[in-house]
């Protein structure tokens, strides 16, 4: 028997049958790093910078939203949800990096864990394609799972 849920008895991939779980509130929360350095960051003006494409942070925010929303078809084993609420927040955070923090909320028989990542990794790209014109050393540094609720168990990862 695998340890992995998405395995069957056969050693075959599966998505899990979550028609037995019970509905219950749950929140993941996903922080993604970047650096995008001095050169894109001086471009800023009051937490944004508009560019030919247009304005940074509000284009990736849409983004991320529009990501979390097709999840399940980016991922293969995720489930289609009904997604209550989607909050991405960017943050500069000194002269030469940005946080950027995606939360999603739903009342479901499943998490939405891969959700919030996703919503953080696409945010971040989004940012990238809109600022590569300045400079092409930016890096998605670290995408994580920093806090989630509901099912089974509760994770803060800090």
């Amino acid at each position: 028997m695998s340890e992995f849920s998405h395995i069957n008895k056969n050693n075959q991939p599966k998505m899990v049958n979550v028609g037995d779980k019970k509905i219950t509130k749950r929140q993941a929360t996903a922080k993604a790093t970047m650096f995008l350095g001095a050169a894109i960051i001086s471009h800023f003006n009051n937490n944004d910078v508009i560019t030919k494409k247009g304005p940074v942070f509000q284009t990736a925010i849409i983004a991320g939203i529009q990501a979390v929303k097709k999840t399940s078809e980016l991922i293969p084993m995720c489930h289609p949800l009904l997604i209550n609420g989607v909050d991405i927040e960017i943050e500069i955070t000194d002269k030469e990096h940005i946080e950027i923090f995606c939360t999603v909320l739903i009342e479901g028989k499943t998490g939405v864990e891969m959700e919030a990542l996703t919503g953080a990794n696409i945010a971040a790209l989004t940012v990238y394609d809109m600022c590569k014109s300045i400079s092409q050393k930016m890096v998605i540094k670290e995408v994580k799972l920093v806090e989630k609720s509901g099912g089974k168990s509760d994770i803060k990862n800090g």
